[in-house]
């Protein structure tokens, strides 16, 4: 019994740290890329090009830690999740990372210079490797969010508003800075240049309340 326990603790400890080790790694990864602007390129261009195994594997290793955690909050006995739907969605998140790794994106927003200079004439058809990356994010920036949504339903029907409120404000954070993100990168000249920062944004929302989710979780195993 107390290695059945031990597991579900590992796993959760692993969702607290998945979101702020990838943050900290795709932010030294992106300093020491020459030509890279955190606010104006997307974090997906970091796995673009020869060097871009460092981001392609920071991908893969905080979606394992995500899909491990996802285990581990199905098995928390008291069910602080709230919701049985959002091991799901935590999985799925994790599995979209995962594949957004081993997918990597066409470059956007002129990073990698080279390869996007290159690949000019073709920049409006998107290659299949590309068009699979941006699926593999579905479930990262739309799925995190109906988690906190589902996860603040259950909670509030609770009374536990504290946590309701929290992850309502989380989710529609990410949502309004990824959409502010896509439009950047669609092309609004009063954004332009600024699509980077509202990725990190969206981002530091959904990542941050997966850390908390995991924290509440692995201190209601105990």
């Amino acid at each position: 019994m107390p290695i059945g326990e031990e597991r579900p603790t590992w796993a959760l400890s692993g969702g607290v740290l998945a979101g702020p080790l990838f943050i900290g790694a795709f932010t030294a990864i992106g300093a020491a890329r020459s030509g890279y602007d955190w606010r104006r390129h997307a974090v997906s261009s970091l796995a673009c090009g020869h060097p871009g195994w460092l981001q392609r594997a920071n991908f893969i290793v905080t979606g394992v830690l995500y899909c491990a955690a996802a285990r581990g909050l199905a098995r928390c006995p008291q069910r602080r999740i709230d919701s049985r739907v959002v091991p799901e969605l935590m999985g799925a998140a994790g599995a979209g990372l995962i594949g957004s790794g081993m997918f990597v994106t066409d470059p956007v927003g002129g990073f990698p210079a080279v390869i996007a200079g290159e690949g000019a004439h073709t920049k409006t058809v998107p290659s299949r490797e590309g068009i699979l990356h941006n699926w593999s994010a579905i479930p990262i920036f739309a799925g995190i969010p109906v988690a906190g949504l589902a996860s603040a339903l259950a909670a509030a029907l609770d009374h536990d508003y504290g946590w309701a409120f929290y992850s309502v404000g989380s989710s529609v954070a990410m949502v309004g800075s990824f959409a502010l993100f896509g439009a950047a990168f669609g092309g609004n000249e009063t954004l332009a240049g600024r699509g980077g920062l509202f990725q990190r944004i969206s981002i530091g929302c959904g990542f941050g309340w997966l850390s908390a989710l995991s924290l509440r979780a692995l201190r209601s195993h105990h």
